[in-house]
């Protein structure tokens, strides 16, 4: 009987760079799979040989929004695609916080300011520090942290981005990200692994498009707090199916409370090499996605 097919959607930049592609691979082969790297802007004929396409490192996709997302929905009429192409969508645009908040998740306060809305610089008067990022984007992209004396230079780089018809996010500096984000890993919804990070934005004012999106790794064991937090923020996923893969990024706030910084639905650095456990689970929940399609 014919092996089933599994592509391991990725693109230019991923083809270089990313070192878990590899070993993903080997894994689902390993499995019995047929598998192989493919761009995600191959020609659109090539989804139709696959059974699976598995987003993994799609890391040009926030520059293209617009063209990734219509290759989301026509990937996902040739061949079935993981994460979903409707959750893609939803999980593309930071405004998602708003809808977890709603589902009654903690999250870092955050105001979304639109293109068009008139804005000040006591819009970024929090009394500490803020954080500017647009709503689309990846790896901390043209985003940086303000402290209090800097808000005019908040509001210059808020413009800047809504100028460029881009959605801006406000969020106030958790002073407790200096201990460490918590990136905890989830594949078919089981908890599989966790690292501590450290502080990305560590020079206030400085947008740094070329900055290590994950330094200082290490890993980590999530408190009952923190994996029931990150729990309820993929059950907030608006989807009748558990993402095959996720990724839950916590940070302290005041309190000391889990509250949710991103939820990665999309391409997220799974930190496989860190945990091998982790690509069996992977390549397991994969395998079985395969299995309970073709049931």
């Amino acid at each position: 009987m014919k092996a089933a097919t599994v592509a391991m959607v990725t693109s230019g930049i991923g083809m270089l760079v990313d070192t878990d592609l590899r070993l993903i691979v080997e894994a689902l082969r390993s499995e019995g799979l047929t598998a192989e790297p493919v761009p995600w802007d191959a020609e659109p004929a090539v989804w139709e040989k696959f059974d699976l396409a598995v987003i993994r490192s799609t890391w040009d996709y926030a520059e293209r929004i617009d063209e990734f997302l219509a290759w989301a929905d026509s990937t996902a009429r040739s061949t079935q695609l993981c994460n979903p192409a409707e959750v893609i969508r939803w999980n593309s645009d930071k405004r998602y916080l708003l809808d977890l908040a709603a589902h009654g998740v903690p999250v870092v306060p955050t105001r979304f300011i639109e293109p068009g809305e008139q804005c000040g610089e006591g819009d970024f008067r929090s009394g500490g520090a803020v954080v500017v990022k647009p709503a689309v984007s990846a790896g901390a992209a043209d985003t940086a942290r303000y402290e209090p004396g800097q808000y005019a230079d908040a509001l210059r780089h808020a413009r800047s981005l809504l100028d460029r018809g881009r959605v801006v996010m406000v969020q106030p500096y958790l002073p407790l990200v200096a201990e460490g984000e918590r990136a905890l890993v989830f594949f078919s919804g089981t908890f599989s692994h966790a690292v501590r990070k450290g502080p990305v934005l560590t020079e206030p004012g400085v947008i740094d498009n070329d900055r290590v999106p994950h330094p200082d790794l290490v890993p980590y064991q999530p408190t009952d707090e923190e994996l029931g937090t990150a729990t309820a923020a993929l059950a907030a996923v608006p989807s009748p199916d558990t993402p095959l893969f996720a990724r839950v990024d916590l940070a302290l706030d005041d309190t000391r409370s889990p509250v949710v910084m991103e939820l990665e639905l999309i391409e997220p650095n799974l930190f496989l090499q860190e945990h091998p456990q982790g690509l069996e689970r992977f390549a397991g929940a994969v395998a079985t996605e395969l299995r309970r399609a073709s049931s």
